[in-house]
């Protein structure tokens, strides 16, 4: 018998004006970290590691690599999960990036549970998308473990 589990996340961004019009729409891959699947491990373990409570945005553009531990650069702060759903074997985190929040040309993202510090489970990165002073930014990252 050979087991071959997969552990995979995907983003659903979505950045709109400030009137809610939807200026960009994409879903893109990430990857789950070193530092993210010894986290997954532990959490089988205990519940010693925090849960993932932060999503940040950034402007690097260095491909994710499985020993990378944090954004290339960050843009704002680390934001607080807006919820987390546990759908069968899939998480889903929601985060808002509010009009003045993550503010200019975002190409990475990263998955976090710190305001600071702490684990980050995944990053990705893609092309760029130009936040605006006065727009908003959703993102939804499912990360889902299969068989």
């Amino acid at each position: 018998m050979k087991d071959m589990t997969k552990i995979k996340g995907k983003l659903a961004i979505v950045l709109k004006d400030k009137d809610g019009n939807i200026k960009d729409e994409r879903n893109v891959n990430n990857l789950v970290v070193d530092t993210g699947l010894a986290y997954i491990a532990s959490r089988m373990k205990d519940a010693t590691a925090n849960p993932m409570t932060h999503m940040a945005v950034g402007s690097g553009t260095t491909a994710p690599s499985a020993n990378d531990t944090d954004l290339q650069s960050i843009l704002g702060s680390r934001e607080v999960l807006d919820s987390t759903d546990v759908t069968g074997a899939s998480v889903a985190f929601s985060c808002g990036f509010e009009a003045g929040e993550g503010t200019g040309a975002i190409t990475e993202a990263g998955l976090f549970n710190s305001v600071t510090g702490g684990t980050m489970l995944c990053r990705t990165t893609f092309a760029v998308i130009n936040k605006g002073a006065s727009d908003t930014l959703s993102i939804v990252w499912t990360v889902t473990i299969s068989a």
